[in-house]
């Protein structure tokens, strides 16, 4: 099994509309992309000063299946609408048991 972590900071000026988007887009994507084993994602509730601003864990049964939800034409718009509010974002990728 492969875990995929990816935390997000917005770029300053991003709506409440752009997130709430970016949420809405983020929740189909377990219905339309047979890869994704589990899948989940919120904002951040600290707010700390080395906080970020949005996180997503997803869970694939390997690389191969990480990276079909890559390239897969239902994650690409919802991509580009994640690059185009953050001005950070960091991910990190790795199997478990």
């Amino acid at each position: 099994m492969l875990k995929h972590i990816v935390v997000m900071k917005f770029k300053a000026g991003v709506t409440e509309g752009q997130i709430q988007d970016i949420k809405n887009s983020l929740g189909t994507l377990p219905g339309k992309i047979t890869q994704i084993r589990h899948f989940e994602f919120g904002r951040d509730v600290l707010k700390t000063e080395r906080s970020y601003d949005f996180a997503l864990v997803a869970a694939f049964d390997d690389l191969d299946s990480l990276k079909a939800y890559q390239l897969h034409p239902e994650h690409l718009p919802v991509l580009e609408k994640v690059r185009n509010a953050c001005e950070t974002i960091l991910a990190v990728d790795y199997e478990w048991p």
